[in-house]
């Protein structure tokens, strides 16, 4: 059985700050039976909840920052009001990851980020780029951070960066197996600043990445950090391409 698609909002972010609610009814018009939010450039977190509810739109899950310190609360806050349980930490810098010991001390924030989440009925992700999959002292840092990460912190695996940095994303997928429910479908050259392109467009087997997460995929999530071509034109072609091709299903499929 073909996974559900969503949508991770950052891919529209310009065309959001200048119309949040218009953009979001597109998406929910392609197809798109979720989204994956990053921020809400307008508006309140609540407003945004109701809308997404009113579109029939599941919070799949919530980029954010680790839930400590200052911005704990707010962070929880964000979470309840969306009725996500899915935290997705999307980016840790690349300095952080130059050594074992630094790659360590990543894991150690993740794990007390992750005693937060599920004490408040959360499970935390960890969401990578290209730098977690190039060898530091001949060991690649998603690999330790397998070892060093509580088992209940799962990953979201960006296919694109990990096909980037020079691995087979559907291994990797094989690999992490139950630990990665949710992926990031990108296409496009897998050149470091060059932009993307709509999904089957490019350079990744998505059809073997698809077949790889059969087993430990809960959705299929299509996200563009740049693109080459009109964004919205390169979401609704993405939404065809799955849809059509029998590699997940949506609203019409």
């Amino acid at each position: 059985m073909t996974k559900p698609i969503a949508l991770q909002l950052y891919t529209l972010r310009e065309a959001l700050e200048q119309d949040f609610d218009g953009v979001i009814r597109k998406v929910a018009e392609m197809g798109y039976l979720g989204v994956e939010t990053a921020g809400f450039p307008k508006g309140s977190v609540r407003e945004a909840a109701q809308l997404f509810k009113s579109l029939e739109l599941q919070v799949v899950a919530a980029h954010s920052g680790l839930p400590l310190g200052d911005a704990q609360a707010d962070i929880l806050n964000t979470m309840a009001t969306l009725k996500c349980n899915r935290l997705v930490v999307a980016y840790i810098p690349p300095d952080q990851f130059q050594t074992v010991d630094k790659i360590k001390r990543v894991c150690e924030n993740l794990n007390e980020g992750s005693k937060v989440a599920r004490a408040n009925g959360l499970t935390l992700f960890y969401h990578n780029h290209w730098w977690e999959y190039e060898a530091v002292d001949g060991q690649y840092p998603y690999q330790i951070m397998q070892r060093e990460l509580d088992p209940a912190v799962q990953f979201e695996v960006d296919i694109y960066w990990v096909q980037t940095a020079g691995h087979n994303p559907a291994d990797v997928i094989r690999e992490l197996g139950n630990r990665a429910p949710l992926v990031h479908i990108k296409d496009g050259p897998c050149v470091k600043d060059v932009p993307m392109t709509a999904a089957g467009e490019g350079v990744v087997d998505i059809p073997g990445v698809v077949a790889a997460a059969e087993g430990s995929a809960d959705w299929m999530i299509v996200e563009l950090d740049h693109c080459a071509t009109d964004k919205q034109v390169a979401v609704q072609k993405s939404y065809q391409y799955l849809t059509t091709k029998g590699l997940a299903h949506g609203r019409s499929s």
